[in-house]
């Protein structure tokens, strides 16, 4: 009889995007915002695209973290839901 082959595990990813459902958004952005800089700063300058879609997710962040974090437009508000959903496995690393 055929033994059953073994299934790898599943790799677990974890972000501050998924760590933080519950805050406010401007909190959750900016946690967000501070893992992308944590990780463009780590990423080697070959590696163009990956630093080139970090840059541009922490343009666009900043972008929308002008006004009062405590009280954010409905449009504000809406922008950084997508932009928490958008970069939620950019620079993603499985957990050891």
């Amino acid at each position: 009889m055929n033994k059953p082959t073994p299934q790898p595990t599943p790799v677990s990813h974890t972000n501050t995007t998924d760590a933080t459902q519950g805050e406010p958004l401007a909190v959750r952005a900016r946690a967000r915002r501070k893992e992308l800089a944590a990780a463009l700063a780590k990423l080697p300058a070959d590696r163009a695209r990956e630093r080139g879609d970090i840059e541009l997710a922490l343009t666009t962040v900043d972008n929308l973290l002008t006004g009062d974090p405590k009280h954010l437009s409905d449009a504000t508000g809406g922008d950084l839901n997508k932009w928490l959903e958008g970069t939620k496995h950019l620079a993603e690393k499985p957990r050891a």
